[in-house]
């Protein structure tokens, strides 16, 4: 709300109403922003012999209907953020977590195992029809558009992954998956650990594509939510430069830490117009599918290109929890979901060219399926699963990790058994692939144990 003119500071002129304030802008958040650098523009001759003696901070913009720099700010104004050069960052890591529960057996199928065909005879991957893998393995015909990655040795596998978490609720699991640890006093996502770990980087150092920011990333680390990079702008093209110029107006003179960040985020802002309003073009024959994972994985391909400094990315892919109608390899859910999410990645890797060596593309998923089909044609939560991974620095076209089997002495109650630590894979690429060598400060209580998914 406007505050009454007449409660205002002596001197301090403000609009009287909302209808006078939206005179000054195209929004009232803008407006605000320009009335509030108008104050200060007006103040300035007065008070330059006080800044250059230094003082303490100051109030922006007064009023309780005057939060413009917050609400426009908020996602990237940080006085904990320092801001290393773009061209500093080398290597960039995207995590894709299958919310849902995807069924590894589906992914990486067995389909040499009497037991796998015994226990699924409805929905088993035949093995004439997967892909070579090798050690008895598959990968499911609808990853075809991975599989040239697969035999360059730029993707490989990890089977019977599984968290020291056995629970079967979505939540519970996906809570623990991404907080890194099994105790609920582990509080912060172990994402946001790698950033402490990494250090200090740019605005863009590390994004959540979606509308909210996952587990994985909750902590004190500076992360931005983008639903799209084209959203993410300051609106009205013909009024811009006249809010930039009030933004900088506000922040002139301030002795304080925040000046310098509010500095590097305007900048942010002109940077992240640049990209948005640029129009994107694939490297040649690349072709993205339709959707939002698709879309969102294009935006981090410009952003990467763009050199503004992205160091981890983290994305959302639902619709794996399939009690029914996982289906065959000719059609049903898996296929359809599974063709869809392979399809983006594909087309995401060509469009990254060399790029690619300096990328590491992880999937995740709260937890596996059980070995037995349900009498839906589906499969219900289980236990060990599945990790993909692709990228430079792989020991790539292998699955890696401990198999267990299908046996029924092997399995963990009806589920094929936890063998390999998924905390083991991600510490092992963060040591070999981005220089965070300290496991125990992402991982708290785990001792880490190599499974020579990376090179080095």
């Amino acid at each position: 709300m406007i505050s009454d003119p007449s409660s205002l500071p002596e001197g301090e002129r403000r609009p009287p109403n909302l209808a006078e304030l939206r005179r000054h802008g195209p929004n009232l958040c803008e407006a605000a922003i320009r009335v509030g650098a108008e104050q200060i523009r007006d103040e300035l001759a007065a008070e330059r012999a006080r800044w250059s003696q230094g003082f303490t901070r100051r109030r922006l913009v007064q009023g309780a209907g005057f939060v413009g720099v917050a609400a426009l700010g908020g996602q990237l104004v940080t006085g904990r953020v320092a801001f290393a050069a773009p061209e500093d960052v080398k290597s960039t890591l995207i995590v894709i977590f299958l919310r849902g529960g995807v069924d590894g057996l589906s992914l990486v199928a067995p389909a040499d195992d009497p037991n796998y065909r015994q226990l699924r005879p409805n929905i088993a991957v035949p093995m004439a029809a997967t892909l070579p893998a090798g050690r008895g393995f598959g990968l499911h015909p609808a990853m075809q558009p991975l599989f040239p990655f697969w035999q360059k040795g730029q993707m490989a596998a990890v089977h019977a992954v599984a968290s020291p978490d056995a629970s079967r609720s979505h939540f519970q699991a996906q809570d623990a998956l991404e907080r890194g640890a099994a105790s609920v006093a582990v509080r912060t996502g172990w994402l946001d650990r790698v950033l402490a770990q990494m250090g200090p980087g740019t605005t863009f150092r590390a994004i959540a594509q979606g509308s909210a920011l996952p587990r994985s990333l909750v902590g004190a680390e500076q992360a931005i939510v983008l639903n799209g990079i084209r959203d993410f702008r300051i609106d009205n093209d013909a009024m811009r430069g006249q809010t930039m110029e009030a933004l900088k107006t506000l922040y002139t003179g301030l002795d304080h830490p925040l000046a310098q960040t509010a500095g590097n985020t305007i900048q942010a802002i002109t940077t992240a117009q640049k990209i948005a309003n640029t129009q994107y073009r694939p490297a040649e024959g690349v072709q993205y599918p339709g959707g939002g994972f698709a879309d969102r994985l294009r935006d981090i391909a410009q952003l990467i290109k763009a050199g503004v400094g992205l160091r981890v990315a983290a994305l959302d892919v639902g619709g794996w929890d399939m009690h029914t109608n996982l289906g065959r390899v000719d059609g049903g859910d898996m296929r359809s979901s599974l063709g869809n999410l392979s399809q983006a990645i594909g087309a995401f890797a060509t469009d990254l060219g060399p790029l690619l060596d300096q990328t590491t593309i992880v999937t995740m998923s709260e937890f596996g399926r059980r070995v037995q089909e349900n009498g839906n044609v589906g499969v219900d939560h289980g236990h060990g699963n599945a990790m993909l991974l692709l990228g430079g620095g792989l020991n790539g076209g292998k699955v890696h990790g401990n198999w267990p089997g299908l046996s029924q002495s092997a399995l963990d109650q009806g589920d094929v058994a936890g063998a390999n630590d998924y905390r083991d894979v991600l510490a092992e690429m963060l040591k070999k692939r981005f220089n965070v060598a300290d496991s125990g400060a992402i991982f708290p209580n785990h001792r880490f144990k190599s499974l020579d998914v990376f090179r080095g």
